[in-house]
């Protein structure tokens, strides 16, 4: 029984045997109890490899690719090390927690499972989908400000207090422990966001309290328009007009090329007001490849592209129409996936500058 199922959307993996590849490829990557096994494509059934978690090792932020401040890496008991490359900052800290958090699991002979705050709290169930969507709540919810902390500017964030004593004066936790499990629960599932230093090591520590309730530990919502100013490193977005949007989806997706039309790995990020979608080399750093303007664009589903190859397309295509009259064809992972991105598409294609 699997007790976490993740995907690395833009992930990158090195040989599993540990022979140096000359290039990186994007894998589904499932955590089971006591492994990680690697899919060429979701819908695959039978995966290409399995790396055993017990006795193994992990190492994050990984040194020996010091441009590469995504990858992490695991070294198995037999002393076989696996890299692995995720699309941005808060994914890689996702695999890198839950991955320590089977290994051990393992080591002290329990079994591995996400917590669950169901299980932890005298308190009616709980849907931690929910209870995110009223925090977000435009006049009920939690107000995103900007703060300032060691000459760093956070923007679209909150502390870790207001939290909880939102949850408290809205009656979703009778006191501070109750909501903080809470808190705990929407870490876990990402829905809340670590932002700043002193979050972010309480979240990677290990320890069961993950989630700080301190006014001075920073918050941000998983799809929110947080960036951070005043600080050059690998975990800021650039500030820029087009990249001020709110995040609303993003993504591994198949693109074909507009010269040579031929179809390659490639992660985007679609943002509305502005609504532009980005589109990067998961390989290569964090500055985008590209950008489509969305204000105008149509997107429709389609079953063929033009001088593309067969042995090329693999089904779940669309294609996106910019106003200028630019066309893009994609390709998602399965037939849902495809339906998702276009849903996203049109809702920001209608809003936004």
């Amino acid at each position: 029984v699997l007790t976490n199922i993740k995907k690395i959307a833009d992930s990158c993996l090195m040989d599993p045997q540990g022979t140096l590849l000359n290039s990186w490829s994007a894998v589904w990557v499932v955590l089971s109890e006591d492994g990680l096994e690697f899919y060429k494509k979701k819908i695959d059934r039978s995966p290409k490899g399995m790396i055993p978690l017990k006795g193994a090792k992990l190492l994050s932020p990984c040194q020996d690719f010091p441009k590469k401040p995504l990858v992490f890496k695991i070294t198995s008991e037999k002393k076989q090390d696996h890299f692995f490359q995720a699309s941005y900052v808060e994914e890689r800290e996702f695999w890198v927690k839950d991955i320590k958090r089977a290994i051990t699991c393992l080591e002290g002979g329990k079994r591995f499972a996400r917590k669950s705050t169901r299980r932890s709290i005298r308190l009616p169930e709980v849907n931690l989908t929910d209870l995110y969507m009223e925090m977000k709540d435009q006049d009920n919810g939690i107000r995103e400000i900007k703060l300032e902390q060691n000459n760093r500017l956070f923007n679209y964030c909150f502390t870790g207090a207001t939290v909880v004593e939102w949850m408290i004066s809205n009656g979703k936790a009778r006191n501070r422990p109750e909501a903080l499990v809470l808190a705990v629960g929407l870490m876990n599932e990402g829905y809340l966001q670590p932002a700043d230093d002193m979050s972010k090591e309480a979240a990677e520590s290990g320890e069961q309290t993950t989630f700080l309730d301190d006014t001075k530990a920073l918050y941000y919502f998983a799809d929110s328009g947080f960036f951070c100013e005043g600080y050059s490193s690998d975990e800021d977005v650039l500030v820029k007009e087009e990249f001020r949007g709110n995040i609303i989806k993003q993504g591994c997706l198949l693109k074909q090329g507009h010269k040579r039309k031929n179809w390659k790995v490639r992660k985007f990020i679609l943002r509305d007001d502005p609504a532009f979608m980005h589109y990067y080399d998961p390989s290569k750093g964090d500055d985008p490849l590209g950008s489509i303007h969305l204000r105008g664009a149509v997107v429709t589903a389609v079953e063929f592209v033009p001088d593309a190859k067969k042995y090329d397309v693999d089904g779940n295509l669309f294609e996106i129409i910019t106003a200028e009259e630019t066309h893009y064809f994609l390709q998602a992972a399965t037939t849902e996936e495809r339906k998702e991105w276009i849903k996203a598409i049109q809702v920001a294609s209608k809003s936004g500058k």
